[in-house]
């Protein structure tokens, strides 16, 4: 059992809003997670893709009243959206009563739908949280594990397999379930040869510039539905939606978002890279490492901080732009060297979006200054620092 960084967080909603709804992709470890909490609470789980569960809530008001004194756990709850006015009623009793948190606590894998559905039903009773693959502070921050656990990704059955071959097969499973079986079950009508020529593409895109005309041309589609399909994906999340950074500078800036494989396991496993060393010969060396770290830094980030990435007309970049909550800017460039370069105005670039804290995440495992106002840093080190912020 590996200890989830998020658990904490999730203990702490639960104590304050009557609903908590943890967001994740298929097989990311919420449901063990889930139960993992419950144990020392009173508590009744049901996943609503079990026929028997289901058949529980034949009348759902009748069951849950029975149900009143525990946090009752509702897994796949997007599956049964009629479910969200029938919660609101409990919840409002309840709060008659005087019980105003711990009631339910949802576990759902198509984010935007679930959100939707929720906030029309439970405004101002729920509290979202996201969880996504497993992260270097969970699995360890030794070199090998973090070599480790970006080849195979952060499901937590792909990184405990056994060896590579086992990983990748796993990791092909999952996608070919997600094609195959959850998009028709969601109601996204979308040929899954389709969906999977998409997915490696904007896998060979990782971290770059999408152009939807280009996608669709090649896929026999427009534009607009390559969009569509990406925002599925996206809300299914496993694909990123990174947007550009829109303060007012007096430069043009690109303004197109950038769109990341959030595991890299999977990224890995689109793209037929299945071992650390074929990885290392690979070009998509570079933008996988940026992938990874981007998406082991949004597993941290304090709530209501907000990310973007910034890239000007003339090419000027910085990877992420990180907005705390405070309204404090992090600049963040992302290198997989041991010894990173760095262009002779990055520091300039960090001024124009207003950057306090100007940081180079690489490779390596030390932390050290290379100008007055640069930090090269390590993954495991930076992370550290948004926990503590």
């Amino acid at each position: 059992m590996i200890l989830r960084w998020i658990a904490n967080e999730i203990k702490k909603k639960i104590g304050q809003v009557p609903a908590v709804a943890l967001l994740g992709a298929r097989q990311v470890g919420k449901t063990t997670l889930a139960k993992t909490i419950a144990k020392g609470i009173d508590s009744i789980y049901l996943d609503l893709e079990a026929p028997e569960d289901l058949f529980k809530l034949s009348d759902p008001g009748a069951f849950l009243k029975t149900q009143s004194d525990k946090l009752v756990i509702l897994d796949e709850i997007q599956r049964v959206p009629d479910l969200f006015p029938v919660l609101r009623g409990l919840i409002d009793k309840n709060r008659e009563q005087g019980r105003k948190s711990g009631q339910f606590l949802f576990l759902g894998s198509a984010s935007m739908d679930l959100m939707r559905q929720t906030s029309e039903s439970l405004a101002g009773r729920i509290s979202y949280i996201q969880m996504g693959g497993l992260n270097v502070i969970e699995t360890g921050c030794e070199p090998e594990t973090i070599h480790k656990l970006w080849v195979k990704g952060g499901f937590p059955e792909s990184f405990l397999a056994d060896d590579d071959t086992m990983a990748m097969d796993w990791l092909e499973d999952l996608i070919r379930t997600y094609l195959e079986r959850d998009l028709p079950q969601l109601g996204f009508h979308v040929p899954a040869i389709r969906m999977r020529r998409l997915w490696t593409m904007l896998a060979h895109l990782q971290g770059e510039p999408v152009n939807y005309s280009k996608l669709g041309t090649n896929l026999e589609i427009d534009g607009k539905t390559v969009s569509r399909y990406i925002d599925i994906l996206s809300d299914l999340l496993l694909v990123r939606r990174l947007m550009p950074w829109h303060a007012n500078v007096k430069k043009r800036l690109v303004k197109t978002p950038r769109y990341y494989i959030r595991d890299s396991g999977i990224l890995h496993r689109l793209l037929g890279i299945d071992r650390y060393d074929t990885l290392l010969s690979n070009p998509i060396l570079g933008k996988s490492w940026e992938g990874f770290v981007v998406e082991n830094i949004h597993s941290v980030l304090p709530r209501r901080a907000e990310t973007y990435f910034y890239r000007t007309a003339a090419g000027a970049e910085i990877d992420l732009v990180i907005k705390m909550p405070s309204s404090e800017i992090w600049a963040v460039e992302i290198k997989y060297g041991t010894a990173p370069k760095l262009g002779k105005h990055y520091s300039a670039i960090c001024d124009d979006v207003g950057a306090v804290q100007k940081y180079v995440i690489y490779g390596g495992e030390d932390e050290f200054p290379v100008s007055n106002d640069i930090t090269v840093i390590s993954l495991p080190r930076f992370m550290k620092r948004l926990e503590s912020y």
